[in-house]
């Protein structure tokens, strides 16, 4: 593991980028973008052109490290190059941007008020072509949709069990139980999911680390107890369905946990933006974040 990128994640200031969408959220990604579904025919013209999107935001000028720790990637997007490199190497030997990846495939359906991710078909694979392309550390994506204990602690169960898996492997595994923003019971929803991990971080063998990322909680300051714990290297908030100004504000509020933001980030870019116009939008936004991000 990089001793450098490893210090960068636990002591840097700044957030993570989520350049992360997958097969099913490229469309609307897109779309948001400017670039509407008759634009491309298959599903090879769709990821050519948001490895395009994804790139321009990459190489702007904004997109540093100044307010920027780490950036999470899609397998395709892992999986091309930038400017002539692999993605992850750009990022950190261009940019010194610490590159993570997305590695589930998608939620299975609601059960017990709870989405699971669906079963890994390819994680080890996978894996070993993150280490070989320098990736420091990976992200999957669970959602409680109620506060239903047996439900979240199936998704703590699962999320840790894999989480052990890629740990092993020497990556620093992100778990995304994510609380459904538009929940009725999301703020006991949370009290459950915090007290289900730390309880199963007590389970860890020493000096194996974790990262956390969870939706902004409803109680202010809410997970400073997770992120206290000798098992956690940080923990980052999404921005789950606010606007911009609505997560940065919740955000500020809560000390120590910073942002990995996706929708919220490439809100306002444009395909039909100038170079000098798209960098701009992207540079205000980058410092709202970052600024949300260091309280």
């Amino acid at each position: 593991m990089n001793a450098d990128q490893m210090k960068r994640i636990k002591e840097g200031k700044g957030f993570i980028a989520a350049l992360d969408q997958s097969g099913g959220s490229t469309p609307k990604a897109l779309l948001s973008y400017g670039i509407k579904e008759e634009s491309y025919s298959n599903s090879e013209e769709m990821f050519d052109i948001v490895h395009a999107m994804r790139t321009r935001i990459i190489t702007s000028p904004a997109f540093t490290s100044d307010h920027i720790l780490g950036a999470i990637l899609f397998k395709n997007t892992m999986n091309r190059d930038v400017e002539g490199l692999p993605t992850s190497d750009y990022l950190w030997e261009r940019k010194g941007i610490v590159p993570f990846l997305k590695v589930d495939e998608g939620l299975a359906a609601v059960e017990d008020g709870v989405q699971l991710m669906k079963p890994f078909s390819e994680l080890e694979g996978l894996l070993k072509t993150a280490i070989k392309k320098n990736i420091f550390g990976t992200k999957m994506r669970s959602v409680i949709k109620e506060a239903n204990l047996e439900g979240i602690r199936k998704v703590v169960e699962q999320q840790f069990a894999y989480g052990k898996q890629i740990a092993a492997m020497g990556l620093i595994p992100i778990l995304e139980p994510e609380v459904d923003i538009h929940s009725e019971t999301k703020q006991a929803s949370e009290t459950m999911l915090k007290k289900e991990i730390l309880k199963a971080l007590t389970q860890l063998d020493a000096g194996t680390q974790f990262m956390f990322k969870v939706t902004i909680p409803s109680e202010v300051d809410f997970y400073r107890d997770l992120m206290g714990d000798t098992h956690v290297l940080r923990v980052v908030v999404l921005s789950g369905g606010y606007t911009r100004n609505e997560a940065n504000a919740k955000l500020a509020q809560n000390h120590g946990l910073i942002a990995s933001f996706s929708r919220a980030l490439a809100h306002g870019l444009s395909v039909d933006q100038t170079d000098e116009a798209f960098d701009a939008t992207l540079g205000r936004s980058i410092k709202a974040i970052y600024k949300a991000s260091i309280t």
